[in-house]
């Protein structure tokens, strides 16, 4: 079964850091894309980053686009969310998920596997 299991959430200033964890098993990490997701109080699921199977493609949304990094550790299983210059519209519990394939995608509904979640608020 499919395990993904996020951490490194938590309360940051604006204008800090914080980089985010995911702890993947279950599955053979290194055949498949993966990808952020965020939904931030009383707003539906927003797709945030995206990365390929082999980690050379990155992809993500205009609102973070400059701000946050994604990348991969295949050798620990490992998917990180590196997020700097943070807002308080960045304030979301935030998950990782599985694509289905080794390509990483937009769409939420191309992930077969996720987390439960990691709480990051921005506030000062």
């Amino acid at each position: 079964q499919v395990q993904l299991v996020e951490s490194g959430g938590g309360l940051a200033q604006p204008g800090g850091s914080l980089r985010l964890f995911c702890s993947a098993s279950g599955f053979t990490f290194s055949r498949y894309g993966m990808t952020w997701a965020r939904q931030a109080p009383g707003k539906g699921l927003e797709w945030v980053s995206g990365i390929n199977a082999d980690g050379r493609d990155t992809y993500y949304a205009d609102s973070v686009k400059g701000r946050f990094t994604v990348f991969r550790d295949d050798s620990k299983n490992r998917l990180y969310l590196q997020m700097n210059s943070l807002k308080s519209e960045d304030t979301a519990l935030y998950y990782c998920a599985k694509a289905r394939g080794s390509l990483a995608t937009t769409r939420l509904d191309e992930n077969d596997g996720w987390g439960q979640g990691t709480q990051v608020t921005v506030s000062s």
